[in-house]
């Protein structure tokens, strides 16, 4: 059953792929980062928080935190597609979104991981080639590494950390942005209390 499930997701996923025109593309979501908090590798973590990642959820579904403090996020993908942690603002999302479907289209990533072709140095936000050109600036990815700050990819069975520290409140969501699993659902709110 559940690689019945895979099978149909990884082609739903190759279908939207194809049906999005080229030169989709928008601001990495290492921009603007300031906006909702930054690393805080380095800092001792308020707290701990593990997050299970399904086809396709989020367990839990909501965060609730406190502006200053760093959260270590546990991150344990349970399902056999690839997912990926991200925070961020729904137009930073947005625009992730978009460059993940141009890593697709060019075949460098696929519903269970990703493919390192090229060998070239990670930017997301397009800045390294040509950013009008999905195919190009995907192919400017090291996709061994595609970790970001403000996010990371987790692979099929396999457990990831992030340590973020929250600024200040702001209107926050963690989603993943692998095309298709934001639209199917896979995306949740960070809430903020005093």
């Amino acid at each position: 059953m559940i690689r019945h499930f895979a099978t149909l997701m990884a082609a739903a996923l190759l279908a939207t792929a194809a049906l999005v025109p080229p030169g989709i593309a928008g601001p990495g979501h290492d921009e603007g980062t300031a906006e909702i908090g930054r690393p805080g590798e380095g800092r001792t973590p308020d707290r701990t928080v593990a997050i299970v990642m399904g086809d396709n959820f989020f367990e839990p579904e909501r965060i609730t935190v406190t502006p200053g403090e760093t959260i270590r996020f546990v991150l344990d993908n349970r399902g056999v597609l690839l997912h990926e942690f991200s925070l961020g603002t729904a137009a930073m999302h947005e625009h992730h979104q978009a460059e993940m479907l141009a890593m697709m289209q060019a075949g460098l990533l696929t519903p269970t991981g990703i493919h390192d072709h090229a060998g070239h140095g990670h930017r997301m936000d397009g800045h390294h080639g040509q950013a009008d050109d999905p195919a190009a600036m995907a192919m400017t990815h090291d996709h061994a590494n595609h970790d970001h700050a403000n996010g990371v990819l987790v692979a099929p069975g396999e457990q990831a950390e992030l340590v973020w520290t929250f600024t200040e409140a702001a209107d926050l969501q963690f989603a993943c942005n692998v095309p298709g699993h934001y639209q199917a659902g896979m995306h949740g709110d960070i809430r903020f209390v005093r």
